[in-house]
């Protein structure tokens, strides 16, 4: 079994997911912010969408210089559906071109040619492709609770679906 072919199985289980939770977003409610430092509605349903795309784009040179971090607010539902869609198949291209040698060769993150971090590239991966878009999607389920959008199962129950009853 290669490196990859766990990750490339979870990303596919965890897409179904995040789907969910995406079909969820009320259009209505894109500017909408829980506070005034975070993200709104909008600008986190599309960071999420986005996410699996823009990092394996990432993960294919050796090193990346640190971006100036500014994140658009999605028009729509249907453009974060169709983001994320076309995010998640770039991301899976992109990966099933990297065989072990390449998952396991360091990886970089620089800022005006300082090194900031340096791990596997597999480590970048998990922990920014998958780690973080778990972080993303349970602050995204959390703007749905305190908007009363029925949060849909994640791991399992929710207060507002049962996928075991």
């Amino acid at each position: 079994m290669r490196l990859l072919d766990s990750i490339l199985m979870e990303i596919d289980q965890e897409a179904q997911t995040t789907k969910r939770v995406l079909e969820r977003i009320p259009e209505d409610k894109f500017a909408w912010k829980p506070h005034p430092k975070s993200f709104s509605l909008g600008q986190l349903a599309l960071h999420i969408a986005s996410l699996p795309g823009s990092v394996t784009a990432a993960a294919v040179p050796d090193s990346m210089e640190a971006p100036n971090f500014s994140q658009p607010e999605a028009k729509s539902r249907q453009e974060v559906l169709e983001t994320f869609s076309k995010s998640l198949e770039s991301a899976k291209d992109t990966l099933k071109k990297m065989d072990d040698a390449r998952l396991t060769s360091m990886w970089s993150l620089t800022r005006k040619g300082k090194v900031l971090m340096s791990v596997p590239r597999i480590a970048f991966i998990r922990s920014i492709l998958m780690n973080h878009n778990y972080h993303h999607r349970g602050q995204l389920s959390v703007y749905l609770r305190m908007l009363d959008v029925p949060v849909p199962s994640i791991y399992g129950p929710s207060a507002d679906e049962n996928p075991f009853a």
